[in-house]
């Protein structure tokens, strides 16, 4: 009798495992990735900044969008973020709109790091990656740089200069 109820509990598990594998298979290679790309529309979302202010990316349609997927981990985020806290109230008075995504980390430290530096651009934080997940974010930082009709224009991956940002924010004006 335990022979057969190990035979069962094993056979349970062994289909439980194959299942597992053929579903990995089929997610992998057999369903359609949506990847954001240059000239598709930016997915929306909403989320909340370090004052408690919610972010609906639509709702800035008609403005540009400089768009940046950050963590205050990243070396190379930490260096553009300074150029980024310039340009700000330059572009945005020309309509063009900075929101800095953070990646999932507490609020305390975002908030620490947006001391430190004292930036006043919107930072807003991704705590479930839903939003670094649907822009399929690879390494940070990345950059979305986001026309006045919603359409991503370019897609910047690495560290800008101060001269790379201002060059990028131009090309989105309004």
């Amino acid at each position: 009798m335990k022979k057969q109820q190990r035979l069962v509990v094993r056979t349970a598990i062994l289909l439980v495992l194959l299942a597992a594998v053929g579903y990995t298979i089929y997610a992998n290679f057999f369903t359609e990735k949506t990847a954001v790309a240059v000239g598709s529309t930016a997915p929306d979302f909403v989320l909340t900044d370090l004052n408690g202010q919610k972010h609906r990316l639509s709702d800035y349609r008609g403005k540009g969008v400089f768009l940046n997927f950050w963590g205050t981990w990243c070396k190379p985020c930490k260096r553009e973020m300074p150029y980024m806290n310039d340009w700000y109230p330059v572009y945005k008075q020309q309509g063009v709109e900075m929101l800095a995504v953070n990646v999932g980390e507490p609020k305390l430290s975002v908030k620490k790091f947006a001391e430190r530096f004292g930036l006043t651009f919107p930072i807003v934080i991704d705590q479930e990656d839903q939003v670094l997940n649907a822009y399929n974010v690879g390494p940070l930082p990345t950059t979305f740089l986001i026309d006045k009709n919603g359409k991503v224009k370019q897609i910047i991956t690495g560290t800008m200069t101060k001269e790379d940002i201002r060059r990028h924010l131009e090309s989105i004006k309004p």
